[in-house]
């Protein structure tokens, strides 16, 4: 997959799809945006101590899980600063 063509979305516009103000659950990590609106783990927005609508790249490293758990989320675009 070529980073440079998926959709390019501002922290702003990642920050809407936190599962209150839209219907989509988006996270990001190391500069790309995953869905996560199909998870039950997500819902409302919230993952145990984790918010949605935001980059959790640094929190995520603190996770009982590795980053392998987000390959089963579609990637819909890249974070931009």
């Amino acid at each position: 997959m070529d980073v440079n063509t998926l959709p390019a979305y501002t922290k702003f516009q990642l920050a809407l799809r936190n599962g209150q103000d839209k219907e989509e659950i988006w996270i990001a990590y190391k500069g790309l945006i995953y869905d996560v609106t199909p998870s039950r783990l997500w819902r409302n927005g919230k993952h145990y101590e984790h918010f949605a609508g935001q980059d959790l790249t640094d929190e995520l490293k603190d996770a009982p899980h590795t980053e392998i758990t987000l390959q089963k989320f579609n990637i819909i675009g890249r974070l931009i600063p």
